[in-house]
């Protein structure tokens, strides 16, 4: 077994170590989520936790890890002796992103049915992870039926596992720890809100501490042992002091005080429910537990604020983690019992840190209104299509969109979109295995099977299984799609009211991306050429942040805009070739720029689309009490079917699903 760096030999990232070992003193805490850049010891310092824990009291042989003072009644190895018990190390369990359902749940052991006729439960790894940490790397990629089960697991402590055949029911408490890269997407509200704990990692940027990290790292891949031994000692105090804070956690003292700061505070985000003032409360009591007292202070309130609260007041994916540390101080301030101390804004735990040692945790940005769009005007006539760059504009308030779908059956990346062939959902049948056997249909199977008994000389309990009786579970869920957007940035889209009205449209749908577990991409056409604002990519929130900052004026090039989406979907297609794609063009269908024939070039250009049976929508922006109806015959060139921007609100967009899929079954005949 390799060894692995030590946790203190973790160069900085305080808020990092600080949230790991108040989850290693107090468990019921709820885990950490840490979101950086790549290249931060996310991972390294999270496996490097593990050495750090005290060693669990086991029942031997219990593939559970019940614990010999609290038996699991319901536990599938029991029921144990009592009196009987053991130790192991505590275990860091890590859950590929790639996992399957059995792989984390466990379920009927495949092997033994077939060979001995025995129906018998084969664990997962959420077994494994009972009484641990289990780790999930880049826990933001994770497909949405494993994190529908650890959403399951989390909440009720324990794991249900009903399939073939098999029920049974295990305990699993573990300690939930999470990295992810936010670039690469966001995780859904629902798993964000089970995190107790959340941190912000980056490199630093201070020359010698970069040079230290690099020194430390080259120093423990020349000689991984020797570097563990160098830092053994401070391994063995910080095991030691997490020892002695886990023996003085139940006598902290959680006073009227401290629950009234708590409480005002979390009043005072707007967190939603009641799970933020629970997990502020039992980090405030860790942070004086780790810190050697036995008061909660105003200081540790405080600390466990700025690590428990940021990823909780989160309205939608678009806005930043953060607190505003004044708000937070002024709230403190307020409700300061005569029982607590003023709260400083440098904590007053040793070394200056925040409550437990550490220095007090950078937030991000800061306040709740970060990033703030700047201020829409107050409208205008439109500008003329070669009027001059126009100032980005405020988007309006997104609103919820109805879903639209790719027609046909897929076969790409799970999610929340349109009909795919996956290995996860529901099962509709059963084939051959085409290859390797990924899915067993164990009915199927049987059934297959079973009339060539007496022909195969079978004498035993076991059943006699060829490669032939094999047979592959075909199921049918959701697959995620490249929404590809298209924005007109034009000088006839510059009227501010309008500009805002299209880019609230256009954050709508990529809230519903985001929503969906799509990959979005960003096109934008103005002046005389078009651009790709964004490549296609899993994080919604940058193409959110594009389209803030987008300008307007200029002429339209529309055939422009249009053959770059094609080159981008076309080089996209080599890349991820199973995803499917949903075009949306945002424009009111005029094109002024381009050649002599803008128009016939921008219809030669959507007839490519069409050609390729791309699904494609058209979001008709055009204004005003005389109305050309430019988007719609573009729409038809698509071979896709237009909206306005009033029909995509609510009911209004009702019908469109039905219409795109009509008018793609229409072109299919038609060629």
């Amino acid at each position: 077994m390799s060894t692995p760096f030590p946790f203190t030999a973790v160069v900085g990232q305080d808020d990092l170590r600080l949230a790991l070992l108040l989850n290693a003193v107090s468990p019921a805490v709820g885990g950490v989520l840490v979101r950086g850049e790549k290249g931060t010891a996310k991972s390294t310092a999270v496996r490097a936790l593990a050495a750090l824990l005290p060693e669990v009291a086991v029942v031997p042989g219990c593939r559970f890890s019940c614990d010999p003072v609290a038996h699991d009644p319901t536990c599938p190895d029991g029921p144990h002796q009592p009196g009987v018990a053991g130790s192991r190390p505590a275990r860091i369990v890590e859950l590929p992103v790639g996992a399957s359902e059995d792989r984390l749940i466990g379920a009927l052991d495949i092997e033994r049915a077939l060979s001995e006729g025995v129906k018998a439960f084969e664990p997962g790894l959420l077994a494994a992870a009972n009484r641990g940490i289990l780790y999930v790397d880049e826990v933001n990629l994770l497909h949405d039926h494993l994190i529908d089960v650890l959403l399951d697991a989390a909440a009720m402590g324990a794991s249900y596992v009903e399939r073939e055949g098999v029920s049974v029911r295990h305990a699993a408490r573990f300690l939930l720890v999470g990295t992810m890269n936010p670039e690469e997407g966001e995780l859904r509200p629902q798993l964000l809100d089970r995190f107790g704990l959340t941190v912000e990692v980056a490199a630093s940027r201070e020359p010698d501490q970069r040079v230290e990290v690099v020194r430390r790292r080259l120093a423990y891949d020349d000689d991984p042992a020797g570097f563990a031994a160098r830092w053994s000692g401070e391994e063995a105090a910080v095991r030691q002091r997490i020892v002695a804070a886990r023996e003085l956690l139940p006598q902290v003292r959680l006073g009227d005080g401290a629950l009234r700061q708590i409480a005002a505070v979390c009043s005072a985000f707007e967190v939603d429910g009641m799970r933020a003032d629970i997990v502020v409360a039992r980090t405030a009591a860790a942070l004086a537990a780790w810190a050697g007292r036995t008061d909660v202070l105003a200081e540790d309130v405080r600390q466990a604020a700025l690590l428990a609260l940021p990823h909780r007041r989160r309205r939608s994916p678009f806005d930043a983690p953060g607190l505003d540390e004044d708000k937070l101080d002024q709230t403190l301030q307020e409700f300061s019992g005569d029982d607590d101390p003023d709260p400083g804004p440098d904590g007053g735990g040793p070394g200056g840190g925040g409550g437990g040692g550490q220095p007090a945790p950078d937030a991000g940005p800061q306040g709740g209104d970060t990033g703030a769009r700047p201020e829409a005007g107050d409208g205008g006539e439109p500008q003329p299509s070669g009027a001059s760059e126009q100032s980005p504009v405020r988007a309006a308030e997104p609103f919820r969109t109805k879903v639209l779908s790719v027609p046909g059956i897929g076969e790409g990346a799970a999610g929340r979109r349109s009909r795919a062939r996956t290995e996860h959902g529901r099962t509709t049948g059963a084939r051959r295995p085409r290859g390797t056997l990924t899915k067993l249909h164990l009915a199927a199977t049987v059934q297959a099977a079973a009339p060539h008994q007496r022909a195969r000389g079978r004498s035993g309990p076991g059943l006699v299984v060829r490669r032939d009786d094999l047979r592959q579970a075909t199921r049918e869920g959701r697959e995620g799609n490249l929404v590809l957007f298209v924005v007109d940035a034009s000088g006839s889209m510059a009227a501010r009211q309008r500009m805002s009205a299209v880019k609230g449209a256009v954050l709508s749908l990529l809230l519903d991306a985001y929503q969906r577990r799509d990959k979005v991409g960003l096109v934008t056409f103005r002046g005389s050429a078009a651009e790709v604002a964004l490549p296609p990519t899993s994080s919604v929130d940058a193409a959110a942040a594009r389209l803030e900052s987008l300008p307007t004026g200029g002429r339209t090039p529309l055939a422009a805009g249009l053959l770059r989406a094609h080159d981008l979907l076309r080089v996209e297609r080599l890349r991820d070739p199973a995803r499917r794609a949903l075009l949306v063009v945002v424009t009111d269908g005029r094109a002024t720029g381009g050649g002599a024939d803008p128009v016939g070039l921008a219809g030669r250009a959507a007839r490519l689309f069409a050609a390729e049976q791309v699904a494609s929508v058209v979001v008709d922006c055009e204004s005003g009490p005389v109305r050309l109806g430019l988007a719609g015959r573009l729409a038809g060139e698509l071979g896709g079917t237009a909206v306005t921007l009033q029909e995509l609100r609510a009911d209004g967009i009702a019908g469109l699903v039905r219409d795109v899929q009509g008018t793609q079954r229409t072109a299919r005949r038609a060629a």
